[in-house]
């Protein structure tokens, strides 16, 4: 029982030595943070050396207005001039093929041929049927300018042979059906079918796209819509390439569309050499409108507050704040349209830690 009272007695002696330690130790710090303090004071009160805080070196900028092109970047997608998917009007066996994958064909250049030996049997028959009825016409005409037959016997063998007549280009409407041309120029794809394949209409033959020029279809946003012209030039890049595109615009929708609040744009470029490629995703760039007397200043150099944005500038050796209303913003710069005036000096850096009329010292920066 003892030695427990020791070894309490012990701890609480041990205690009571480091609570005692730690408050000594806290004093002598708020002796010298008291002592430093009052240096500070007498500094600040233009003490023994009168000297004031040292001013902050930060970088900044003159001013300048300067000519500036609005451009508006979006995204959009290459498609063909014209596309079809090639199917046939009839149904029948395919007797022929006469082109090749991946090749250009020309405007109604023969592509498919389909089994049409029924349909040449029906115009056979109708020709020939036309043909006696053409031959009773002309007999019953005879007649009828010497007076043997009445004008409504007539009549009935004229019809006759104008019924045979339309049976006729019926049937020869229905064997045209049976050779399948390309409707426009253009790159054919691949093919789906071989020779002896049973076309129905709702058999793909293959694609077949006209891509010289090609379309770029694009949406701006609701606020540009008014800016945007018949006419205007759009540059553009596709992926995976450097290569600037140039096309231009030659179709607007015209309305907005309510689910996006954008207004769709269409533009042509010439792909002489069929690197555009439908269905690519391309990044334009459309110019707007051209500022001539912009003020544009780097974009760290704006500080997002409660009421709006500030910059600071230099005046009299010291940072002051300035209100700012800020425009158009490129990946470096932004465009200020009010609160600052050619010649002020703009502190580019350090601006998070400024305080107003806190003194600095600029390094202006050559742009």
């Amino acid at each position: 029982m003892k030695k427990r009272y020791i070894i309490y007695i012990v701890l609480a002696l041990g205690l009571a030595y480091l609570v005692y330690y730690r408050i000594n130790a806290n004093k002598k710090l708020e002796g010298k943070g008291a002592g430093a303090s009052a240096g500070q004071g007498k500094g600040n009160k233009g003490g023994k050396d009168g000297k004031s805080a040292p001013a902050t070196t930060v970088d900044g900028i003159i001013v300048k207005l300067s000519k500036f092109d609005t451009d508006l970047e979006v995204t959009g997608a290459v498609e063909a001039n014209e596309s079809v998917v090639l199917k046939s009007e009839v149904s029948g066996l395919v007797t022929g093929i006469y082109f090749k994958e991946g090749t250009t064909v020309s405007k109604g250049s023969v592509l498919v041929k389909v089994n049409d030996r029924d349909i040449q049997a029906q115009l056979q028959d109708a020709l020939t049927k036309q043909k006696l009825s053409a031959t009773n016409e002309n007999r019953a005409k005879q007649l009828l300018e010497k007076g043997a037959i009445s004008q409504e016997e007539y009549d009935t063998s004229l019809a006759d042979l104008r019924s045979f007549q339309s049976q006729a280009n019926l049937v020869r409407a229905q064997l045209a059906k049976t050779t399948i041309r390309a409707p426009f120029s253009g790159r054919i794809g691949l093919r789906s079918i071989s020779a002896g394949t049973y076309l129905t209409p709702a058999t793909v033959i293959a694609n077949l796209i006209s891509t010289n020029p090609v379309k770029i279809t694009f949406s701006v946003p609701e606020k540009y819509a008014a800016q945007i012209k018949i006419g205007s030039e759009i540059t553009f890049a596709t992926e995976g390439s450097a290569k600037q595109n140039t096309g231009k615009i030659y179709a607007i929708e015209p309305g907005i569309n309510a689910a996006t609040r954008t207004l769709q744009i269409r533009a042509l470029a010439k792909n002489e050499d069929n690197a555009l490629l439908p269905g690519s995703f391309a990044k334009i760039k459309l110019a707007l409108t051209t500022m001539e007397n912009a003020i544009l200043i780097p974009n760290q150099a704006v500080i997002p507050v409660l009421k709006g944005k500030i910059v600071y500038v230099q005046k009299d050796g010291k940072a002051q704040e300035v209100q700012v209303q800020a425009g158009t913003r490129t990946d470096e710069n932004i465009v200020i349209t009010s609160g600052l005036k050619a010649g002020d000096t703009v502190l580019t850096t350090g601006s998070m830690s400024l305080k107003k009329d806190a003194p600095v010292k600029v390094h202006l920066v050559k742009e």
